[in-house]
């Protein structure tokens, strides 16, 4: 690390103006959150892999800023040579260059890896003290990584119509009606996930992401892909010239950008005004480029007139977050058979537990018998991970995992991006919690779900901890709230069962999910952070409802409703969910209210829930949810997984207002009428 850190020092000192700092970010071309091996630069210089970070580089320092879910794992993995800057609790890395960078000093970046905002932010920083950014011809870590992954030559393929369920023309034809209204002539798109959608292609140049590294620029009248032509094969150029996209060799980006500056792209496409566009004269009125601030890299932006800029977000942003019904119902088969597959990995579980390790298992609180456990038989966070992975690739369209698995025994738990590493990784243990946070890709959905369980006997603290994540968890998937309303609002339902003791997260609650795209998908988020505030909650969207806790001096939640205590424990819950209109009895204002819908469909451990602490209602929804996880995965379960399932889903009366723990074989539960638990509660 101190090599590297030397060699980018110097080559600072070679640049003219020589450079007081560096920048080096986690992102790549197209500010994607995942990036291909190639491009994990953050990662190469500061060896520091979790997935967002931003390193600092200067004459005798090497610091690094990072979020919440990777203090932890940022503190075991830097160097004594560099030092880490907590998000939120140091100060922010534009201030601290301002405050502590010399007058006039030079601090370079690659403009390729930094968006239009972030840069620009930068510039307003360092202008109280003269300091500019300045932007590098090539990228200097580039130059010193001798063994950088090469790039890969993977083909893009068409996304079927029947799992897209919108024709590229018809999504050309939206996106150039929201160009002409907003009086511009032509997009820069940047995003991965946005070009994919847009054309309705995937790939795999990107891990977990089925994304193809490409840009995109669409006009009043053309519209071009851009990316390496090995990718693209002849069945693909031909669905692709078929819609009017013409495809150019990924480098050509930059100077078409240019092109398009000067108007001068169209007429150089040859192509008829309104042959594909809106405009049917060369007359038109819009003379605006659009830019997403966000996504867009600076490099490309200063290829344009910076006046005749709209520095707006895409509008395929929301276009995307907006499923259409045959997207719907991708998801919700998507997430069935991957219930399934995670019921059949509980199953497997628990089995391999009690025999191996002696434990109690998934229903049962004994203690553990001890047993001397051959190497060769003993169970690992990376060997059960794969095991998991094994049980959704026998799924039908699966294409992969939608993210790294985070599969963490005991402590690991507590970091909340947690990798296990095969050589590192702990074993399981029937003493400790043991939580997965996993996902897929499914041609017809994109899945997310978090659970946590114990194989042994769970103290009262961690059943105390677990029945509060479960009841924010539920309390924000219950939630009913007007049209207009935005993901601020509501992320506040998650954390009150937490702030009763105490607890928080320094996290958001939930984020977008795709169709067969990115698993973090935007603009809109649940979360405390402002950028919640932008976009309101719609129909058809999709969104996570995750809580976590970890558990030791630290406590701490992540985007998804959770707890954790560095060292000893993380607890975490997750299902997807798609809004939906509410039926409510009444319309205070004429808004029109909205409500969630669970498409994620597996057990909660019972053992893990103090239901003294649950009210009625609660224990009402688990059963209900437990009911239904019965009927929808049981077409892909065996007769003894099945059994497993009815076991696991039993409906449970609360002891609070029963005066029992649980009753045993309770099939009338079901039949009871909704309002004998709410007669109860009025007692």
């Amino acid at each position: 690390m101190a090599d590297i850190l030397a060699s980018l020092r110097s080559l600072m000192a070679s640049q003219s103006p020589p450079l007081d700092a560096l920048l080096v970010p986690s992102e790549d071309y197209h500010q994607s959150e995942y990036v291909s091996a190639r491009d994990k630069r953050r990662e190469f210089v500061s060896g520091f892999t979790g997935s967002a970070g931003l390193a600092l580089i200067t004459k005798n320092e090497a610091r690094l800023w990072t979020d919440g879910r990777y203090f932890l794992q940022a503190t075991q993995q830097l160097s004594d040579q560099w030092k880490l800057m907590r998000i939120g609790e140091d100060h922010p890395l534009d201030v601290w260059m301002s405050d502590n960078l010399q007058k006039e000093a030079a601090i370079g970046i690659d403009p390729w890896c930094v968006s239009v905002d972030t840069a620009q932010r930068w510039e307003r920083a360092f202008a109280k003290k003269n300091q500019k950014l300045v932007q590098t011809s090539t990228n200097l870590v580039d130059e010193i990584w001798k063994n950088r992954p090469p790039a890969e030559i993977n083909p893009a393929v068409d996304h079927p119509l029947e799992f897209a369920g919108r024709s590229v023309a018809e999504k050309l034809k939206a996106l150039r009606e929201k160009l002409s209204s907003e009086r511009a002539r032509g997009i820069i798109i940047t995003a991965l996930d946005e070009v994919a959608w847009l054309y309705n292609i995937r790939g795999s140049d990107v891990s977990y992401s089925p994304v193809v590294h490409a840009f995109a620029i669409v006009t009043l009248n053309s519209a071009f892909l851009y990316v390496d032509k090995r990718k693209v094969s002849s069945k693909v150029s031909s669905s692709l010239q078929a819609n009017g996209i013409e495809v150019r060799e990924y480098g050509a980006v930059s100077s078409d950008a240019a092109m398009l500056a000067s108007n001068q792209l169209d007429q150089a496409t040859g192509v008829n005004f309104g042959q594909n566009g809106v405009c049917q004269n060369d007359t038109c009125d819009n003379d605006l480029i659009w830019v997403d601030p966000a996504s867009c890299c600076y490099a490309l932006f200063s290829k344009l007139d910076a006046n005749k800029v709209l520095l707006q977000q895409s509008p395929l942003a929301l276009a995307k977050a907006l499923k259409n019904p045959v997207e719907l119902d991708g998801l919700k088969n998507a997430h069935i058979r991957d219930g399934a597959a995670v019921v059949q990995y509980l199953v497997w579980l628990d089995k391999q537990m009690q025999e191996i390790y002696g434990a109690s298992g998934y229903f049962l609180e004994g203690e553990v018998t001890s047993k001397k456990i051959p190497e060769t038989m003993k169970l690992t966070e990376v060997s059960v991970s794969d095991k998991l992975e094994g049980f959704r690739a026998s799924k039908e369209h699966f294409r992969g995992l939608s993210f790294p698995t985070i599969s963490s025994v005991g402590p690991n738990a507590a970091i909340i991006h947690y990798s296990p590493q095969a050589k590192t990784c702990a074993e399981l243990d029937p003493n400790s919690i043991y939580l997965f946070d996993s996902g897929a890709q499914y041609l017809d959905g994109t899945t997310d779900i978090t659970r946590t369980v114990h194989f042994g006997k769970p103290s009262a603290h961690e059943k105390a901890c677990y029945t509060s994540v479960l009841k924010g968890h539920i309390a924000l998937g219950n939630a009913r709230f007007p049209n207009g309303t935005n993901g601020y609002s509501l992320d506040i339902l998650a954390r009150i069962p937490l702030w009763r003791y105490g607890l928080d997260y320094r996290h958001g609650t939930g984020h977008g999910i795709g169709s067969y795209l990115n698993v973090h998908e935007g603009p809109h988020q649940i979360s405390f952070r402002p950028q919640a505030r932008n976009v309101p909650l719609q129909v058809s969207m999709t969104v996570t409802d995750a809580e976590v806790i970890t558990n030791r001096i630290r406590k701490f939640l992540f985007p998804e409703p959770g707890y954790y205590e560095d060292g000893n424990f993380g607890i975490r819950l997750e299902n997807v969910l798609v809004i939906k209109e509410a039926d409510t009895e009444f319309n205070f204002g004429d808004k029109g209210y909205l409500s969630f819908e669970h498409i994620t469909w597996a057990p909660y451990q019972i053992k893990l829930i103090d239901l003294s602490i649950l009210t009625p209602e609660e224990i009402q929804w688990l059963n209900r949810y437990h009911s239904k996880c019965r009927e929808f995965l049981a077409p892909y379960l065996d007769k003894n997984e099945m059994e497993w399932l009815k076991k696991a889903t039993e409906p449970k009366l609360s002891a609070k207002w029963f005066g029992v723990a649980r009753l045993e074989n309770s099939n009338w539960w079901m039949n009871l009428p909704k309002l004998t638990i709410a007669g109860l509660a009025d007692r």
